[in-house]
C-alpha cells in the first residue's frame, strides 16, 4: 500500500536550548526606564504597526510578553533610526502537536493519539522608542543564555550612535548593514509571505484601509522611502535594484520647517498639529487666483494653486493647526507628483510608500495617494505596507541568516502574537494609545511546508479566497464577532477538556480565551488590523490562540469516536449504493456527501444537535437536507456531464470533516469516480482545526477502508488514489497557499475536476473561484443568519458545477 507525500519535509527538528535565568528583570520596561533616567533620542511617540502615538510612559506591557522565548534565541539584527528602534530575533518555539498511529488492527481501536513536544521557527519583531533602548538590552542580556553568532546585524542611521553600548551590553559584535538594500530585502519578504500586507488608503470610505490581493509576481515595483529626504528605488528582482532619483524634499523638511513655524519639536505632535488643521486658511487655492475651476486647465476650484499663498496677502496671525496642515499638503503632494513622474518614466504602475514620514498617518497617506491619482489620472497605484515600519529590521536579519537561506521557506503571520494595525484616525486615537501602548510585536512562524498557488487557478493575480469582507460590510462582521465571542465559552471548556491528564490545561484554556476575547475586541475596533477581516481569518486567529497555550487539537478525541462509528457503517453504506441504478446511484452519493457534511462542530446549530442528541447519525442527517431544488443547484448539469462526457483524468477533493462526512460522504464518492477510471488526489489539512480530518488522519482511515473495499485497495497499491496534505491548517481554504507537493502533483496528472466540500471551503471561500478546469463547490448551510443571507435556510444545499470559459 503506498500513500504518496511528495514534499520532502521542510522543517528540520532543533534541539531547544535550555531555559535561560531570569534574574532580577521581570519588572516592568517602562518603570525601568524611568529609573534608569534613559532619555537618549527620545522625541518621537511610539506607535503600533501603521500607526503613531506621542508616547504615554504609564502604559506598559509585562517583558516576557514582549521579548518572547528569548532563551531560545539564535540570530539577532536590529534597524535603529531617529526615534524608533526596531529589534528583529529568530527563536526556536517549544510547542504541542497531536500525532495520531494506527494502533490496533483488532477493530477495537482506530488510532492512538498523542500530544508530543515539536520544534519550529519563529522570527519576532519589536518596535520600541530609543528612550527604551539601553533597558530592553539588559532584560535580553539578563535572559540571553546561547547563540548561534557572535554578530549582530544592524542598519539604520542610530545603528552608528548605539553601536558602543549594543556591543557592551550583548557582547556581540555590531555588523552595519546598508539602509536600502536591507528596507529592500525587507519589503520583497513580507510582500512574498503576508497576504494581506498591502494596502491602498481611502479616507472618505467607510473602510480606511483597502487591502490588495497578492500577485505571485512581485515585481518590478517602485519603492519611495520617505525619511529625512526622499529616495525612489526601481525594484526589478530579488536582488536587481537601482536608485532612480530622489528629493531632499522629505520627512526632515516637514519636520524642520514645522519646528520653525509652529515651534513645535517632536515629529508626532506635529502631526497632530496637522490632523487639526484647515489648510484652506493658508493656502491659496484655484478658485481664489480664477474666481472658480479654471475650465480652460481643467482644474477644480478646490486645487492648491499656492501652498502658503495666503500667508503674503492675508495681515492676519496663522494657527499652528493650520500651518502644519498646509506644510504637510505641501511635502506630500511634492513627493506623490515626483513618485509619479518617476512610475510613469518606468512605466511602472506599482509604488510602494514607507519610511518614518508616512508612519501609517492618514493625513500624509490621503494627501499622497491624491496626489499620485492626479497627475497618473488614476493609471498608478499609491500603496501603502501593513508593516513597513519593520522592513529594515527584517532586512538586516535576512542579511544576517543567508546560510540558513530563509527565503526557501514560506512564512505566515502569528496573530497570537502580533499587535496588528492601527488607526490614527483622531477620533479613535485616545482608544489607540491606550491599547497599542509602549511597545509593538510583529510575529512570523516558518510553516512547515513550502506554499504555492494551486495551479488550476484562472488568474492568480485575481483570486481572492474570502467570499465576504467583513471589513466592508458592517451588518456582517458585528454578527460574526458577536457569533465567535459566544461561542469563545464553549471552545475553552472543550479545549481543556481535551487534556484531561494535564493539571494546568483549565488555566492554560481560561489564558486562551481571555486572548482571543482580546484579539474580538480589537477587531471590533479595528476591523483592518490583520488585513482583510473575514470569517477564515477570524477562525485562524482562534486557532492560533489555541496553539499558542498548547492546545494543538482540541476535537481529536471527538474526531476518533467519530471514525469508529463510521468506519462500523462503511460496508453496508456501499452495499446499499451498489444496489441502486446508475442514476439513482449518482444522487445517492451526492445526498451523501452532502449529508456527511452536516456534521461539522465548528457549526454551533449542529454541536447542539450532537451534544444532545448523540444518536443522532447518516440518515437523520439526510433527513435534514433541503429537498431539490437547492437553494444554489447545477446537479442536472453534473448528471448529464457524467453521462455523456468522458470521464476525468484526475480529481483533486479538498476534504473537511473526519466521522461520517469523510467516510461516509467522501470515500464513496471516491470509490465512484475511480470506478470511472479517473484517478483521485484526496487533499486533507496538514495540521488540525475543529474536527476537521487531518493527512495523518486519512492515512489510517484509508488503511482501514481499504482492508473492507477491494476498490480502495487496489486504488492505493495502483497508486490511483493519492493521499496529500494541502499545507494548511485551517477550517478553510486558500488556493493561494497550498502544499508545492501538492501542486507538482496535480500538474503530474493532468487534473482536470476539482472538488470543494464543506461550509468554510466552498461558502465562506472559494464560492467565487474562477478555475481552469471543471468544478464543484458543495456544502450545507448549518448556520441560520447565513442561510438567511444567501436566501436559504438552515441546511440548505449548495451545489455548484462549473465550467470554464471556452
Amino acid at each position: 500500500m503506498i500513500f504518496v507525500d511528495r514534499t520532502k519535509r521542510a522543517l528540520e527538528m532543533v534541539e531547544p536550548f535550555p531555559k535561560g535565568r531570569r534574574g532580577n528583570s521581570s519588572g516592568c520596561l517602562a518603570h525601568k526606564a524611568r529609573e534608569r533616567g534613559c532619555a537618549q533620542n527620545g522625541g518621537a511617540g511610539g506607535r503600533g504597526s501603521g500607526g503613531h502615538g506621542s508616547l504615554d510612559k504609564s502604559i506598559t506591557l509585562p517583558p516576557d510578553e514582549i521579548f518572547r522565548n528569548l532563551e531560545n534565541a539564535k540570530r539577532f539584527a536590529i534597524d535603529i533610526g531617529g526615534s524608533l528602534t526596531k529589534l528583529a530575533y529568530y527563536s526556536t518555539v517549544q510547542h504541542k502537536v497531536a500525532r495520531v498511529r494506527s494502533f490496533d488492527h483488532s477493530g477495537k481501536t482506530l488510532y492512538e493519539i498523542s500530544v508530543q513536544e515539536e520544534i519550529t521557527a519563529r522570527l519576532h519583531f519589536i518596535k520600541f522608542e530609543n528612550t527604551y533602548i539601553e533597558t530592553c538590552l539588559d532584560f535580553i542580556k539578563d535572559h540571553l543564555v546561547n547563540t548561534e553568532t557572535k554578530v549582530i546585524k544592524a542598519t539604520g542611521g542610530g545603528a552608528y550612535k548605539f553601536k558602543d553600548l549594543i556591543e557592551k551590553k550583548l557582547g556581540l559584535k555590531v555588523d552595519k548593514e546598508d539602509v536600502m538594500t536591507c528596507l529592500i530585502k525587507g519589503c520583497n519578504f513580507v510582500l512574498r509571505n503576508i497576504p494581506h500586507e498591502v494596502f491602498a488608503y481611502q479616507k472618505d470610505s467607510d473602510t480606511e484601509f483597502r487591502f490588495q490581493t497578492n500577485h505571485p509576481n512581485i515585481f518590478p515595483y517602485l519603492l519611495v522611502n520617505i525619511g529625512s529626504g526622499v529616495s525612489i528605488v526601481k525594484v526589478e528582482t530579488e536582488d536587481k535594484f537601482e536608485w532612480i532619483g530622489g528629493s531632499s524634499i522629505g520627512g526632515g523638511t516637514f519636520w524642520g520647517l514645522g519646528a520653525l513655524l509652529t515651534k513645535t519639536k517632536k515629529f508626532d505632535e506635529l502631526l497632530q498639529l496637522a490632523s487639526k488643521g484647515q489648510h484652506t486658511n493658508v493656502d491659496m487655492l484655484v478658485k481664489d487666483v480664477y474666481g472658480g475651476a479654471c475650465q480652460t486647465l481643467g482644474l477644480s476650484g478646490n486645487l492648491i494653486a499656492s501652498s502658503f499663498g495666503k500667508s503674503t496677502t492675508a495681515d492676519k496671525e496663522f494657527s499652528k493647526e493650520d500651518m502644519a496642515k498646509s506644510l504637510l499638503h505641501m511635502i506630500s503632494n511634492d513627493i506623490g507628483q515626483l513618485a509619479c513622474l518617476y512610475a510613469k518614466l518606468h512605466n511602472l504602475d506599482k509604488i510602494y510608500f514607507g519610511g518614518f514620514f508616512i508612519r501609517g498617518h492618514p493625513v500624509t497617506m490621503r494627501t499622497i495617494t491624491y496626489s499620485i491619482n492626479f497627475f497618473s489620472k488614476g493609471e498608478v497605484q499609491a500603496l501603502f505596507l501593513r508593516h513597513e515600519g519593520y522592513l529594515g529590521a527584517i532586512g538586516a536579519f535576512l542579511k544576517g541568516a543567508e546560510q540558513d537561506n530563509p527565503n526557501q521557506y514560506s512564512w505566515g503571520e502569528n496573530y497570537a502574537g502580533s499587535s496588528g494595525l492601527m488607526s490614527t484616525s483622531p477620533d479613535v486615537y485616545p482608544m489607540q494609545r491606550t491599547r497599542s501602548g509602549t511597545f509593538d510585536m510583529f510575529e512570523m512562524d516558518r510553516l512547515e511546508r513550502p506554499l504555492v498557488n494551486l495551479p488550476l487557478l484562472k488568474d492568480p493575480s485575481t483570486y481572492i479566497p474570502d467570499t465576504v469582507d467583513l471589513t466592508d460590510d458592517a451588518m456582517a462582521r458585528k454578527y460574526w464577532l458577536t457569533c465567535f465571542e459566544e461561542a469563545l465559552d464553549g471552545v475553552a471548556k472543550r479545549a481543556a477538556a481535551s487534556q484531561p491528564d494535564s493539571v494546568d490545561a483549565p488555566e492554560r484554556a481560561e489564558k486562551f480565551r481571555q486572548k482571543y476575547w482580546n484579539k474580538l475586541q480589537t477587531l471590533r475596533q479595528q476591523p483592518f488590523a490583520y488585513g482583510t477581516l473575514t470569517v477564515r481569518s477570524l477562525l485562524d486567529t482562534r486557532e492560533h490562540c489555541l496553539n499558542e497555550f498548547n492546545f494543538p487539537d482540541p476535537y481529536s478525541k471527538v474526531k476518533q469516536k467519530e471514525n469508529g462509528i463510521a468506519l462500523k457503517c462503511f460496508q453496508s453504506v456501499i452495499e446499499s449504493l451498489d444496489s441502486l441504478g446508475w442514476e439513482e446511484r449518482q444522487f445517492a452519493l451526492v445526498k451523501g456527501l452532502l449529508a456527511g457534511n452536516v456534521f461539522d462542530w465548528g457549526a454551533k446549530a449542529v454541536s447542539d444537535v450532537l451534544e444532545s442528541e448523540p444518536q443522532f447519525g447518516f440518515e437523520e442527517a439526510k433527513s435534514k437536507l433541503q429537498e431539490r431544488p437547492w437553494l444554489e443547484d447545477s446537479y442536472s448539469q453534473w448528471l448529464e456531464r457524467l453521462k455523456e462526457g468522458p470521464p476525468h483524468k484526475c480529481a483533486l477533493i479538498f476534504a473537511d470533516n473526519s466521522g461520517i462526512d469523510i467516510i461516509l460522504g467522501v470515500f464513496p464518492f471516491v470509490r465512484e469516480l475511480l470506478s470511472r477510471g479517473t484517478e483521485v488526489i484526496l487533499a486533507c489539512n496538514s495540521g488540525p482545526a475543529l474536527n476537521d480530518v487531518t493527512y495523518s488522519e486519512s492515512l489510517i482511515v484509508a488503511e482501514r477502508i481499504a482492508a473492507m473495499d477491494p476498490v480502495i485497495q487496489s486504488a492505493l497499491k495502483e497508486e490511483k488514489l493519492l493521499l496529500v496534505q494541502t499545507g494548511s491548517s485551517s477550517p478553510c481554504l486558500d488556493l493561494s497557499r497550498l502544499d508545492k507537493g501538492l501542486a507538482v502533483l496535480v500538474r503530474e496528472r493532468k487534473t482536470d475536476l476539482v472538488i470543494i466540500e464543506g461550509m468554510g471551503r466552498a461558502i465562506h471561500t472559494n464560492y467565487y473561484a474562477a478555475l481552469k478546469c471543471e468544478s464543484l463547490k458543495l456544502a450545507v448551510i448549518k448556520n441560520s443568519w447565513l442561510a438567511d443571507r444567501l436566501g436559504g435556510k438552515i441546511f440548505s444545499v449548495i451545489f455548484k458545477y462549473e465550467v470554464p470559459c471556452k
